[in-house]
């Protein structure tokens, strides 16, 4: 009786590790593709890449086909209000990398987006949102 639980999990398992590696090389293919660009000169064009809506519709597929329409719709919102924070962070490399390199303007901006990142959630826990 045990013996096709056993199985079912083991399957389950397989198909899980799968769907991981799936979407590791999706992602590793498009970070792939925007740091050539970027590399090449072609900021724009890399930024295009990454900000084009691929990703989080391969995002909302996913979550929506594990997850379903609520979860959806949570993710969705979610992005919206870590939106701001990512802006500030990507602002501080724009302005900081030339006076301070990129390690240091890295750091600072990503301690930014976690500090303000944790603003936000904290806000939305508070008002009931989240």
């Amino acid at each position: 009786f045990g013996q096709p639980i056993m199985v079912g999990v083991k399957l389950l398992q397989t198909m899980q590790l799968k769907t991981f590696i799936l979407h590791f090389i999706l992602g590793g293919t498009i970070v792939s593709v925007v740091t050539f660009l970027g590399s090449q000169g072609k900021g724009i064009l890399a930024a295009f890449v990454a900000t084009f809506p691929i990703m989080t519709a391969l995002t909302f597929a996913l979550v929506y086909s594990k997850a379903g329409q609520i979860a959806t719709v949570n993710y969705a919102k979610g992005l919206l209000f870590m939106t701001p924070p990512w802006i500030i962070y990507v602002l501080c490399l724009i302005f900081l990398l030339p006076r301070w390199g990129f390690v240091k303007s890295l750091i600072v901006g990503v301690l930014t987006y976690m500090i303000l990142a944790g603003i936000v959630s904290i806000v939305i826990k508070h008002l009931g949102r989240g």
